[in-house]
């Protein structure tokens, strides 16, 4: 593929985002193809060794903030009509309460599932906490001639370890799925935005 095909496509693949952040990927991947070429490859190998044009779009859409491609959508394409206008201001009191009553909603599920990911993490640091206390008081315990006391309390410290470290995996699994669930939303929020018209 040559260098012009290989920008003719990228461009066709990245025509979702702003024109601006169109025209500066273009100009880096341009270069750096260029950069291939002085340093001996030819243009077909410069090209392949720059990389897949699907996989360098599929990219940085992902790296492309959602904010930059809502705030390049939703510019009007033309000017407003005064009836439209009209209605918009006429239905603010319906459209406007409930679309902040769907984005609270939404926040709030959000948060809560958070809230929970956090809850977790106190556990584990309790369970650790427990574990370390009851060690230290069941050594004191032992030490003072109540041994019973300080086995007990030593078996329920190392029972608390145990519990512990199971804690701290099942909290990490649960973290770094709330993590994977928010990039996901934030991909589809961002398909939402970048579908090409007509597909």
């Amino acid at each position: 593929m040559t260098k012009l095909k290989f920008l003719a496509k990228l461009r066709e693949e990245l025509s979702c985002l702003p024109q601006n952040d169109i025209e500066e990927r273009l100009l880096f991947y341009s270069e750096m193809i260029d950069d291939r070429i002085e340093e001996g490859l030819s243009q077909d190998d410069a090209v392949l060794a720059v990389g897949s044009v699907d996989e360098i779009a599929k990219q940085i859409i992902s790296d492309t903030p959602v904010s930059n491609i809502v705030k390049d959508k939703i510019k009007p394409k033309r000017r407003l009509k005064a009836w439209e206008i009209v209605l918009i201001v006429l239905g603010a009191p319906l459209w406007l309460p409930l679309l902040i009553a769907a984005f609270a909603m939404l926040l709030s599920l959000y948060v809560s599932l958070w809230s929970v990911i956090i809850s977790l993490w106190a556990v584990f640091v309790t369970l650790a906490a427990c574990a370390l206390g009851s060690v230290v008081i069941g050594l004191g315990f032992a030490f003072g001639a109540n041994y019973l006391s300080g086995l007990a309390m030593v078996s329920a410290g190392i029972v608390c370890t145990g519990l512990s470290i199971f804690m701290f995996f099942g909290c990490k699994a649960a973290a770094n799925g709330s993590l994977l669930l928010t990039k996901k939303i934030l991909f589809l929020i961002k398909k939402c935005f970048t579908q090409k018209e007509g597909v």
